[in-house]
């Protein structure tokens, strides 16, 4: 391939990413712009890009007309803990895995592995029933510690450790480096990829949550962000029509943890993901 090729190749590539992302933008450029917009301007056709006249009446009514705050706060604090507790758990678990040998090893990692392909719908009415009986319900307990150590971050975090020269670890205990410490001070700075990896998809899959939080949820104050703006489009009196303004305006601000999260770990995660298809 000579330069030139290579040149208009490039070009296309660059052509082809910027049109995909101008297509995935667009629908949350509308979503921003409908936030600051009355719900006839949200309705009318053809559709506008900018407000003829921004408002913000849409986010004084989402946070005077429904408890936002709360739903916000609830999910923030059940999707950080979570994500910690992940990769903690999941990192510990996956180190020993990775790095010793013990009995029954082997048959232990397939159950784990099996246990990932159960459906989470079989497991609703049995791990609501053990949350009731602890008194977890209508807690933020019961939607952080069932998930706290996931057989498919355990394995993730395995596949990231296996990669590591076992000679670091051998050398740190030389040293005289106790177990945990060779794992806090030499695995996870090397692993950081998949930490950061396992971190993204475990905030997002918390954040996103709505079955197991409808499940055990019961009061308006407890919800979290999912299961609380269902509930604003589902309770509205018969014949009113339901609040899409404050709706695009929460869909904005729930949006925003995901971006920084994304942003700031953007770097690692590339990294992370691409490491698989690097010949060790």
């Amino acid at each position: 391939m000579t330069k030139a090729q290579r040149r208009i190749r490039q070009v296309l590539l660059n052509l082809a990413v910027a049109v995909g992302g101008v297509f995935f933008l667009v629908p949350f450029a509308w979503m921003v712009s409908a936030s600051f917009k009355t719900t006839q301007e949200i309705f009318s056709y053809p559709p506008t890009l900018i407000p003829n006249a921004p408002t913000l009446a849409n986010y004084e009514r989402l946070f005077s007309n429904w408890p936002f705050p709360n739903w916000y706060g609830n999910s923030l604090v059940v999707s950080v803990l979570t994500t910690v507790m992940v990769l903690f758990f999941s990192s510990l678990a996956g180190f020993a895995f990775a790095k010793y040998r013990f009995r029954g090893q082997t048959a232990l990692f397939l159950l784990l592995l099996g246990s990932s392909m159960i459906p989470f719908p079989i497991l609703l009415i049995p791990l609501f029933i053990l949350v009731a009986n602890i008194g977890w319900v209508n807690s933020l307990e019961a939607l952080i510690i069932p998930f706290m150590a996931p057989a498919i971050g355990i394995f993730l975090m395995r596949q990231f450790i296996s990669y590591l020269p076992s000679e670091l670890l051998d050398a740190a205990r030389i040293d005289g480096a106790s177990d945990f410490r060779t794992y806090w001070q030499i695995v996870i700075p090397l692993v950081l990829p998949g930490l950061a990896t396992l971190g993204i998809l475990t905030f997002l899959g918390s954040w996103n949550n709505y079955l197991w939080p409808l499940v055990v949820l019961r009061s308006s104050d407890s919800m979290t962000l999912p299961v609380g703006m269902a509930a604003m489009m589902t309770g509205v009196a018969a014949g009113s029509a339901p609040p899409y303004g404050p709706a695009m305006a929460a869909s904005v601000l729930v949006s925003i943890p995901i971006i920084v999260v994304f942003l700031f770990l953007q770097r690692y995660y590339i990294a992370g993901l691409t490491l698989g298809g690097v010949k060790q």
